[in-house]
């Protein structure tokens, strides 16, 4: 043990971070499409328009990572929906991702990229998949 988490709980942790984080991620998603949650009430997004494009990725896609499914190809692709999110909708707005408002467009799209490299942990239906001798791993 080198740390004060043994270093075998690392594939649960990882499990834990995707779970929680596209839980988070789902609830942008379903808050920009149809207005729940929200502290007050909101319209929501036409489907068919640029938001409307990424609050389904972000309610598919947040979906497929929240139960471990195709992990890495759809961080990845979350991964870049987020860098486009914040270039466009973030970044004219100053330098800064604590005035600009995008510290959780960064911090969706650099957790999604460490998923994409790392994969989905221990409790995920790839790890299942990979258990019951499927192609997919972790």
């Amino acid at each position: 043990m080198n740390g004060p988490i043994p270093a075998r709980w690392e594939p649960f942790l990882l499990s834990v971070l995707r779970i929680v984080t596209a839980f988070l991620y789902i609830a942008h998603g379903t808050q920009e499409l149809v207005g729940y949650p929200a502290a007050e009430p909101r319209p929501g997004v036409p489907l068919v328009s640029l938001l409307g494009l990424a609050s389904g990725l972000e309610i598919i896609g947040g979906t497929l990572l929240l139960v471990g499914l195709f992990a890495r190809p759809i961080a990845f692709l979350l991964s870049g929906e987020m860098a486009v999110a914040y270039f466009m909708g973030h970044a004219r707005q100053g330098f800064w991702p604590l005035v600009n408002q995008g510290e959780p467009a960064v911090l969706f799209c650099f957790v999604w990229l460490y998923l994409a490299a790392a994969g989905a942990g221990a409790w995920s239906l790839d790890a299942w998949w990979g258990r019951r001798g499927g192609s997919r791993s972790r």
